[in-house]
């Protein structure tokens, strides 16, 4: 491949009390009418009101979407785009995990090309540009905030479509650790799985960069290091921080360096079956890498060494088991113990979800090229 390569990112604010500049950003836009996409629970645990109220002691006024559900819907979206011209919207601020943020990234294209969001699916099929957008996650792992990716469910077809254009890259990211304190236990494992499963793959994409790496090394390093410490000790702002940005710097590696046969797999199984998306990629994760380190064994060893094991005096076949072993005990030990069998999936799911998978384009960039027979195979391990 190429050595050129783009390197596409957010400004970005991290760290506790970010939250609170969203006013400030919303005046430096000119904005006078705010719309805010968030969903119920985000309402619930009270950080949609304090964004809110931030944003109204600036003097502009707001109106809230609140109609998102996990993995965001095509029919959601065209209602937010409702809501946002109706209402003569100028700017959109997304609160809360990958599904607003998602959302919001489609509301913003969908209201200035005037096309339906489906449309959009694949890369750089976006014209024009979409309102300013702020995002401000609540989850440390999915990374939208400041990524070149939109992830929408087509309920009809029951497949997740990706939209990946420099056009959903959101104009800021307000990156305050503060709000993850509300998530729960199995929540912030498998979030914090997933911004493992984004450093891994990135690191391993076929369109992977020294300038990608570096994030992404230290992605897998703060999440192997932290998780299982914010999972014992939940209200610990510190290491809340350390995975917050673990969540930054695996989002920062993906969406330029993008992912593989983990997220296409998983996108399958979230767009036909409506699984969980991080809960998938952690179930997942093992049996790609299984399939994939005979291509990719040298980067698959610097991820074991990021992981802090000693592998000098292994043999290859010794350091692939040793690092899949090692992303087995941290699932087993993060609580997420779930086969796709046990969340519902079945043997004859299979051949429908293998063709969607070998249709996403995060297959592209896999470091071994996979068949649909691959892809089942990979499936029925994780049954």
């Amino acid at each position: 491949m190429s050595d050129l390569r783009k390197f596409v990112a957010p400004e970005f604010v991290f760290g506790a009390g970010a939250l609170n500049l969203v006013g400030q950003y919303a005046a430096n836009f000119g904005a006078e009418k705010i719309l805010l996409v968030t969903d119920p629970g985000v309402i619930a645990v009270g950080w949609c009101d304090k964004v809110r109220e931030n944003i109204e002691q600036s003097g502009a006024s707001t109106m809230i979407f609140s109609e998102v559900t996990p993995n965001p819907k095509a029919d959601e979206v065209m209602r937010g785009v409702d809501m946002y011209l109706s209402h003569g919207c100028d700017l959109i601020v997304a609160v809360g995990g990958g599904s607003p943020m998602d959302c919001a990234k489609g509301i913003g294209i969908v209201s200035t090309n005037r096309r339906h969001i489906l449309e959009f699916e694949g890369i750089d099929n976006v014209t024009v540009p979409g309102p300013p957008l702020i995002c401000i996650p609540t989850t440390a792992g999915t990374s939208a905030d400041v990524s070149q990716f939109a992830i929408i469910n087509n309920p009809v077809e029951r497949v997740k479509i990706a939209i990946i254009s420099k056009a959903v890259v959101p104009d800021v990211a307000l990156i305050d650790p503060e709000t993850t304190l509300t998530m729960d236990l199995y929540l912030t494992a498998c979030t914090g799985l997933d911004a493992l499963v984004h450093a891994i793959e990135a690191f391993v994409s076929s369109a992977h960069s020294p300038i990608f790496d570096v994030h992404a090394i230290e992605a897998i390093r703060l999440v192997h290091t932290h998780l299982l410490g914010v999972l014992e000790h939940p209200g610990d702002i510190g290491l809340r921080s350390l995975l917050m940005r673990a969540s930054l710097e695996a989002g920062l590696a993906f969406s330029n360096a993008s992912l593989g046969a983990v997220h296409a797999m998983a996108h399958s199984l979230g767009g036909y079956l409506g699984l969980p998306h991080g809960e998938c990629n952690a179930i997942l994760l093992d049996h790609v890498m299984d399939f994939n380190f005979v291509n990719a064994s040298e980067r698959y060893e610097k991820i074991g060494q990021a992981m802090a094991m000693d592998m000098r005096s292994m043999t290859t076949k010794e350091k692939k088991q040793a690092i899949l072993n090692g992303i087995a005990e941290l699932k087993m030990k993060a609580g997420i113990s779930s086969s796709l069998g046990d969340r519902g999936t079945k043997i004859g799911d299979i051949p429908v979800l293998a063709e969607k998978a070998i249709k996403d384009p995060c297959l592209v960039t896999n470091p071994r090229q996979a068949n649909k027979r691959d892809i089942e195979v990979i499936y029925e391990q994780a049954l």
